[in-house]
């Protein structure tokens, strides 16, 4: 049933935009401010972001541990707030019975905030250390020079980010400025708000009137226009004057730069193996501006000035070619897109303004206009993409085939929900496994890169001994990804190339990476030095053994699969737990970065685990209150329950600017061992989060992946028993174990360990 959407303008100027999706498990708000960091005095670089900040920090009717942030994440949600140029994003997904709840408290903090002069002084400290943390990541400092190379009175050309020394707290014009930014841009005629859901637009346009309603009544602020745009990098690209409908026409022309197949201009880079990497970012959109940025990853040996070329070739065939033929094939991509989205990225999508998809002819005439002011050069021989198989709904047609006993099938998911997922997992006890992993993933990279187009998520991973496979998406299209990626790894095409470079990332970032080969205790082991080729490969393959698990798959889709499953590499066998260890560990990893991080990972046995995750549900916010607003360790500071390699444990991550790796640590300890008062209201919720019609589709897959590998039985309603059966006995004899000297702790950190406690 396709989706059903009213659009209203309320009392106050306040626009309503509402979207019924039955498919959805889910409802969503995103509530889009049309103001951002560039609307803020040009005295006080940050202000916006600041007072983006000071929302989250509770109100009066809603203070702080009842606030959205705490209200959302006990009910297993999402939650989040991104300041750009422009515009200011807020947004939630939850439960469709709790839409309401967390309706009243977005609208209430928005319209409603405190702004008291402590809470400023101690947000501007996690601010700060945001700053500074940006401020040593290689990404954003590449960015931030990538937009110097604009016209240097450009607003794009500026700080915006706020720090210790930009936001004068005690100043009273900074006062000022902060509330009047609040007055002038926090009322009902500058926002949108959407609303997403399974409900229908009835109910959400009441919970919409309700809510929304506290906004005081105003009318859309002009927003200045900005100074021209200049580009002076050869893939930094900027539009003037654009008509409406640039930003989809953009979009369009992005889905066919990170096209792969043959005929492209990507396709061109492969051929000559020059290709490592390529990511196509819009950097700003506002008043018929756009700013976009090719990032272009070249083999050393590659020709620069021929794949330009090449690109500027690719550019003229697009502009010569009937636009219609490249929106018909955009136009089912963004259906795929569509039916695949959460009820956030619907919400989020239609408080932007873009729905997912083909260009209507506004946006056509605004992708003729972008395309002219792109650089000509008749150079290269391209041709339209065959279309893609991966986006054909319908089973490819296969014999009749059993499905290998190595596989085992859930049926947590039904098929109505139009997803499946599969995991496949070999034990490969080769001492080449590790180089031989760079060639399956270069050999898997323009395929993900395919998959990541049409919705569906091909990752290859690997552990110790173990490489893995996971596929989901649309049942057919995994069936054909599986194929095709089973067919690249054990035949891969190109053997000298390297694999595509791990994009930099902030050290807390880095650890969660590792922590999968740190729970199985891998260190890096010399690797034999010998020349890879398809020999080694297939001696690998031979001496391997598998198992995997899909759930998601109706009886048809099942026969296609158990046709693909049948090339499979290796030999059957079946899941083999992880051994959980005993006693403290600490692991030191060695990533990028100058900040100080520590994941803390606490396994439990599996008949804790269930006791284990209230225990997660009650520390979230004591954890968040303590550690980042009281202590102000760092903004990145987080505590969950994870499950990694089948065991699930209690983790907690920090990343702070200035407090060592074994004062964070300090700090865990104290924090458990004031103990959690059991929480009935908690309980219950974290309980229904556990139901599979509440569940994201991902989320079912991943739990039923876990307790396969755990080799436990795979019943939701089981852990819901459990853990509406849990007590606070339970809960303080589950932290007087954590708090053992025996008990079995992971330090995972970017040091070494504090003391000769830690082995």
């Amino acid at each position: 049933m396709p989706d059903t959407t009213r659009h209203l303008t309320l009392a106050n100027g306040l626009q309503l935009t509402l979207r019924h999706a039955p498919r959805l498990k889910r409802s969503a708000a995103a509530l889009r401010v049309h103001a951002g960091s560039h609307d803020a005095p040009s005295a006080w670089p940050g202000l916006a972001h600041f007072l983006e900040h000071l929302f989250f920090l509770g109100t009066t009717r809603f203070p702080l541990e009842d606030g959205l942030m705490r209200h959302v994440q006990a009910l297993g949600g999402q939650v989040n707030a991104s300041t750009r140029e422009r515009t200011t994003d807020f947004f939630f997904e939850v439960p469709p019975t709790a839409l309401a709840g967390g309706l009243e408290r977005l609208c209430q903090m928005l319209a409603e905030p405190d702004l008291g002069i402590e809470r400023q002084c101690r947000e501007r400290e996690v601010i700060h250390a945001e700053f500074i943390a940006w401020s040593r990541n290689p990404q954003a400092q590449q960015q931030f020079a990538l937009l110097q190379s604009v016209a240097g009175n450009h607003p794009l050309s500026a700080f915006h980010a706020g720090n210790r020394y930009s936001l004068g707290l005690r100043n009273v014009a900074f006062q000022q400025a902060l509330s009047g930014f609040h007055q002038r841009f926090y009322q009902g005629g500058q926002i949108t708000l959407s609303l997403c859901g399974p409900q229908p637009l009835d109910e959400l346009e009441q919970l919409g009137r309700q809510y929304a309603a506290i906004f005081e009544k105003g009318a859309l602020v002009p927003q200045a226009s900005p100074p021209a745009l200049a580009a002076n990098t050869p893939l930094l690209f900027a539009h003037q004057g654009l008509p409406a409908g640039a930003e989809q026409a953009l979009e369009l022309l992005v889905a066919n730069l990170g096209d792969n197949r043959a005929g492209s201009w990507l396709d061109a880079l492969e051929r000559r193996g020059w290709l490592k990497g390529c990511k196509v970012e819009k950097l700003y959109a506002f008043a018929g501006q756009l700013l976009w940025h090719i990032d272009l990853k070249l083999d050393p040996d590659a020709d620069t000035d021929e794949a330009l070329k090449l690109l500027y070739g690719w550019f003229d065939f697009i502009r010569q070619t009937d636009p219609g033929q490249f929106n018909s094939a955009f136009g089912r991509l963004q259906q795929r897109r569509e039916r695949n989205a959460t009820a956030l990225e619907l919400a989020r999508r239609d408080s932007a303004g873009q729905p997912f998809a083909a260009l209507d002819k506004q946006a056509l005439g605004a992708l003729k206009a972008l395309l002219e002011q792109l650089p000509r050069h008749a150079y290269g021989q391209w041709q339209l993409p065959a279309a893609e198989p991966l986006l054909i709904d319908e089973l490819p047609t296969v014999q009749t085939a059993e499905l290998p006993p190595a596989l085992a099938m859930s049926d947590l998911l039904p098929p109505s929900r139009q997803y499946a997922a599969l995991y496949l997992r070999w034990h490969v006890p080769s001492a080449l496994r590790q180089p031989l992993r760079g060639v399956l993933e270069r050999a898997l990279h323009p395929l993900q890169s395919r998959c990541e187009q049409t919705c569906v998520q091909l990752q290859f991973s690997a552990s110790g001994e173990y490489w893995q496979l996971r596929c989901a998406g649309h049942p057919a299209a995994v069936v054909r990804a599986t194929g095709q990626a089973l067919a690249l790894m054990q035949a891969p095409s190109n053997w000298q190339s390297s694999p595509p470079e791990a994009p930099a990332l902030i050290p807390i970032r880095a650890l969660i990476n590792q922590l999968t080969d740190a729970v199985l205790g891998n260190h890096p082991a010399a690797t034999p030095p010998c020349t890879l080729d398809q020999a080694l490969l297939d001696g690998a393959w031979q001496h391997s053994h598998w198992h995997g698990l899909a759930l998601g798959f109706d009886a048809s889709a099942v026969q296609a699969l158990g046709a693909v499953l049948q090339g499979c590499p290796g030999q059957g066998a079946v899941p083999t737990p992880a051994n959980l260890w005993s006693g403290q560990r600490w692991h030191h990893a060695e990533v990028p970065g100058s900040e100080n991080a520590l994941l803390l990972f606490c396994p439990l046995p599996a008949e804790q685990q269930a006791s284990g995750r209230l225990l997660a549900q009650l520390l979230q916010g004591p954890v968040y209150q303590r550690l980042r607003v009281e202590l102000q360790l760092g903004y990145a500071v987080f505590s969950t329950f994870r499950q990694v390699e089948g065991i699930g444990g209690l983790l907690f991550g920090v990343q702070s600017p200035h407090a060592s790796q074994a004062e964070i640590l300090d700090h865990l300890r104290k924090l458990l061992g004031q103990g959690v008062t059991l929480d009935i209201g908690a309980r219950q919720a974290l309980a229904e989060q556990f139901d599979e019609p509440a569940m994201a589709n991902a989320d079912v897959a991943e739990w039923a992946w876990q307790t396969h590998l755990a080799t436990q039985p795979g019943n939701l309603l089981a852990l819901q028993r459990s853990i509406l059966m849990t007590r606070q006995a339970d809960l303080d004899g589950l932290l007087s174990d954590l708090l053992s000297t025996d008990c079995a702790w992971l330090c995972l950190a970017n040091s070494a360990a504090p003391d000769a406690s830690w082995h």
